[in-house]
């Protein structure tokens, strides 16, 4: 407490030092007109306000006037201000330093908070496939704890399960997880956050009947996330009691069923951080006084972070309508230049100025394909080589006959893969060790280029040399008929 006060003092100082700073430079070394000294005591008060927050700010906007008045308001050296005019100057200055101070302090707020949503986001993917792992109840609710303190970083977890009316733990023993404090959750039925000591309630319910309470110690997570561990670790409950109960190819079909109530449930918390930022945005364009450059800086940051996200959800959609076989294809012939056409139209966005070479092999027969799910394929595959390799290097696409297929590869020159990963990229969720925290993505586009390949009768395969690059090449049916030249690609 004493170093949180320490440190909040010295950044009044070194905000009062800034003013004078500035006021003295103008002053004594740089005379300017009264309006550069007073938009530069704006731009300084802005700054401040985005990294010490809006009270410092505020005495920041207050020690600026007083020095815009004493050095640069005749009379100068001191605080009398003889012409009437400059009264409503220098209140409108104040005004609209403090404005400033608060949008700037409230955007700030709104990134933070969407930054830290996406990362709920992506703790709640690793939960949800260590969940996976699992293959009957008691197992579940031993890995379940740790899962949580492992996945949210949090210090301690309890749950509580009414059937067994026992308490399973994971990290140190924290008072205020008690197992009467977890009872009296269940008979409340209502989430409870303390965040003076960082303690977290919840009940768990299957449907809408309570089946027991989660306790967290350590940090202090949202709402909606606490609201996402409970779905999940519901569904998650229901799909061990099923794997207990049914046949090996019963509880096979199950799994299947769980991963996609796993993601319907993560789906659902990707929309939250979407409408808040969505909502941010709404509120900034509105608001009049912001100055241009930095309201439409804003605006474009916050746009951009809500099509990533609404991108996100887009897949995370696509992945459950192709799980649950809801996809129907729209297969005709068709040249695979059309598809690799699509593609690239819908990639060079992203691509930028990054080099792309297409090498389709000439009198290619046509495919049986769904140009635009197919399309889709293509382009998870060229936006995976774009985020895994330097942007220095080019992506080659090709495309060549095989047997009763064509095949399409897309090949980078990034770091490559090594050997034990190779079977798991096409896995849902799954990402790179290494790059899990460096690139951003869900691991959802691997495996739905996957499905969308499968789909069509064809199959999707991998080759990589650490160092050297990675190539992912998938099949399509051939339809017998005349064979069409190679078109021309940019």
């Amino acid at each position: 407490m004493r170093l949180r006060i320490l440190i909040r003092l010295l950044q009044f100082l070194a905000a009062f030092a800034i003013v004078l700073g500035i006021a003295l430079l103008y002053h004594k070394a740089l005379p300017v007109n009264a309006t550069t000294v007073a938009l530069t005591f704006l731009l300084a008060i802005l700054a401040v306000s985005t990294f010490w927050g809006m009270a410092v700010a505020v005495a920041m906007s207050v020690a600026a006037m007083l020095a815009f008045n004493y050095f640069f308001l005749p009379p100068t050296g001191t605080f009398r201000v003889a012409d009437p005019e400059n009264w409503v100057a220098l209140l409108a200055f104040l005004v609209v330093a403090v404005i400033s101070s608060h949008l700037s302090t409230r955007a700030r707020q709104k990134a933070a908070d969407a930054s830290a949503r996406q990362h709920d986001v992506e703790k709640l993917y690793a939960f949800s496939q260590g969940l996976l792992e699992s293959r009957n109840v008691m197992e579940l609710v031993n890995r379940i704890p740790g899962q949580i303190v492992r996945a949210f970083e949090v210090g301690a977890t309890a749950l509580f399960l009414a059937d067994k009316q026992k308490v399973y733990r994971s990290g140190p023993v924290v008072p205020q997880l008690d197992t009467e404090s977890l009872k009296s959750i269940l008979a409340r039925d209502e989430p409870v956050i303390d965040t003076a000591n960082s303690v977290c309630f919840l009940p768990v319910r299957m449907g809408l009947h309570p089946v027991g309470s989660l306790g967290i110690s350590g940090t202090v997570l949202s709402r909606q996330t606490l609201e996402a561990i409970a779905t999940l670790i519901a569904v998650a409950m229901e799909h061990a009691r099923a794997v207990e109960q049914v046949g090996q190819t019963e509880a096979a079909r199950e799994a299947e069923k769980l991963r996609t109530a796993l993601l319907d449930a993560v789906t659902h918390a990707l929309r939250t951080p979407l409408t808040s930022i969505k909502a941010s945005v709404t509120n900034l364009i509105s608001n009049p006084n912001l100055a241009a450059g930095q309201r439409q800086e804003l605006l474009t940051i916050i746009n951009e972070e809500s099509d990533r996200l609404n991108r996100l959800v887009g897949e995370a959609g696509e992945m459950a309508r192709l799980d649950a076989g809801e996809v129907e294809l729209n297969v005709e012939p068709h040249p695979i230049d059309h598809v690799i056409t699509a593609a690239l139209e819908r990639c060079r966005p992203s691509l930028g100025t990054r080099e792309v070479r297409v090498n389709v092999t000439g009198g290619l027969p046509r495919v049986r394909v769904d140009v635009a799910r197919a399309g889709e394929v293509l382009v998870h595959l060229i936006e995976n080589a774009n985020q895994y390799s330097p942007p220095d290097q080019p992506i080659t696409i090709t495309a060549e006959a095989s047997g009763e297929c064509v095949v399409t590869s897309v090949a980078d020159r990034g770091s490559g893969i090594d050997d034990p990963e190779r079977a798991l990229v096409f896995e849902k969720f799954y990402r790179g060790k290494d790059q899990r925290y460096s690139v951003e993505g869900t691991g959802m586009g691997l495996p739905i280029a996957k499905a969308i390949v499968e789909a069509h009768g064809g199959t999707i395969s991998l080759t990589s040399q650490r160092g050297h690059g990675s190539v992912f090449s998938f099949t399509l049916p051939i339809d017998r008929g005349r064979p069409l030249p190679a078109a021309s690609h940019p």
